[in-house]
């Protein structure tokens, strides 16, 4: 309606004037290589940068030989602090990348199929062939979660929700609860062998990519898919989607990358590249990592840009990549190697310290993994629209209305009073309260006072009625009586 509409925009705009008059206070500024006329910025190679940035920048450009276990996957925690690498024969390490500090570090001895950070550092989960492992920063076995599905390819991990999207070979998608260890929701999607997976970060919906081009989008309390499209006339490769949940990036067999809008389900941008790109991720601003083989390949406006921002070149081909939260650093998985790569322009140069605090302390972390505990949203809660549980179900209101219309067989209609304004301080919140409750009272006595001589004449009514039948009676038998 229009009023909704002019209410939401008034909100819109009294929030873009409170975060620009909070921005006097943010320290830093985020910035992009910048170029001179005729140079290109993909051109310009990862020495060149370190050597140009601050010795603490350049420090966080490494790269780790590690030839034995791979290929790696990776995966950040939320505030950037620490990274979990895990190779596909079992190695499994975590440290704080920007101290170089181990953290923890074991063999599993099992094929880890992929590895995921939950909440901030403190526990890291491992997904095998036929179960998930979850650990502490200590070694030590959590909690082990079984399956009934064989071979599981790929999952995920929800932070509002606490959950873990597993996706297998045999087409099913399983949510499990790793705050409870329950299966929350397992479905069978019909589609085949799942390999491509992601999940919105908006509004927590899982999308799946398909051997025949297409993308469906699934959330818990449904069993189809609440939005299926095709994207490319081949197989998905890889999808990512952007951390306002606007842009889906896809890349299929036919060697194109699309960008669509995911608030219309348009296709915006289409890059037609050697080969397909295999992983895809979106940065805190939006810049955008694909990797062909082993090229890495970053776009800074991928809906508009034609040509990448950064490229850079490993010697075997790349397993994952992973932009690293607050900070301009992507890190890359290779089959043999692990490297953290400078992107200026990359991370969010502010941090909100309620959110994810990088210094944060080990009281701190645990009043925060509490009030996830506590905020945890429901799988019946996730839905399309998020904001759908802020509105009003019309539908409902509407069916109730119609209900009590058959019951009562009218419509009743009740008339809002509005006290009149009066001068002298007489219109004060609470002056207008009482004549409200006043008004309201006087409708409520006349209400009942017409109730009461309804019934009345009802009953004088039947008693007429009762005394007429009764002299009818006496005349037929042939007596007088006199009333």
């Amino acid at each position: 309606s229009p009023g909704r509409m002019k209410s939401s925009e008034e909100k819109y705009n009294s929030a873009v004037k409170r975060a620009a008059r909070y921005e006097l206070l943010l320290t830093e500024e985020p910035g992009f290589l910048e170029t001179e006329e005729g140079e290109e910025s993909w051109s310009i190679d990862q020495r060149t940068i370190a050597d140009a940035a601050d010795i603490a920048s350049a420090n966080k450009h490494f790269e780790l030989k590690l030839n034995q276990f791979g290929p790696y996957r990776i995966d950040y925690t939320r505030n950037g602090r620490h990274l979990l690498i895990g190779g596909r024969r079992g190695h499994v390490a975590a440290f704080d990348w920007i101290t170089k500090q181990l953290t923890c570090e074991m063999n599993v001895m099992e094929a880890v199929q992929d590895v995921k950070s939950l909440c901030i550092g403190a526990f890291s989960c491992n997904l095998y062939r036929f179960n998930i492992e979850l650990y502490t920063n200590r070694d030590v076995k959590m909690q082990c979660i079984l399956s009934w599905v064989d071979y599981w390819v790929h999952y995920n991990f929800m932070l509002y929700n606490l959950f873990v999207t597993k996706r297998n070979q045999h087409g099913f998608l399983q949510y499990t609860d790793v705050s409870i260890g329950n299966i929350v929701s397992t479905i069978n999607t019909k589609g085949g062998r799942l390999n491509i997976m992601c999940h919105n970060p908006h509004n927590a919906v899982v999308l799946l990519g398909h051997h025949n081009g297409s993308v469906t989008m699934w959330t818990p309390n449904q069993k189809e898919p609440v939005v299926k499209m095709l994207c490319h006339n081949t197989a998905i490769r890889a999808l990512a989607v952007d951390q306002c949940g606007n842009y889906l990036a896809t890349s299929g067999q036919d060697r194109k990358m699309k960008i669509y809008d995911v608030r219309m389900f348009k296709p915006l941008h289409s890059y037609q590249l050697h080969t397909g790109p295999s992983n895809l991720c979106f940065s805190q601003r939006n810049l955008l990592a694909a990797t062909c083989q082993n090229v890495v390949q970053i776009y800074k406006d991928p809906c508009v840009q034609e040509h990448p921002y950064l490229t850079h070149r490993l010697r075997l081909p790349v397993e994952d990549v992973a932009f690293c939260p607050y900070e301009d650093v992507l890190g890359v998985g290779g089959s043999d190697s692990f490297v953290s790569l400078l992107v200026p322009g990359a991370g969010e140069a502010n941090y909100d310290a309620f959110e994810s605090n990088p210094n944060r302390s080990k009281k701190q972390r645990r009043e925060w993994e509490v009030k996830a505990l506590l905020e945890k949203i429901q799988p019946d809660m996730i839905s399309l629209d998020p904001m759908v549980l802020s509105k009003v179900d019309h539908v409902s209101m509407e069916r109730l209305r119609k209900d009590k219309e058959e019951r009562m067989g009218f419509v009743e209609e009740t008339a809002k009073f509005e006290p009149k304004h009066k001068n002298k301080g007489r219109s004060k919140s609470g002056n207008v309260e009482k004549r409200k409750q006043k008004v309201h009272g006087a409708t409520i006595r006349e209400q009942i006072k017409e109730e009461m001589k309804a019934k009345r004449e009802k009953l004088l009514k039947a008693e007429e009625s009762s005394l007429d039948q009764i002299a009818v009676v006496d005349n037929q038998t042939g007596d007088t009586t006199e009333f």
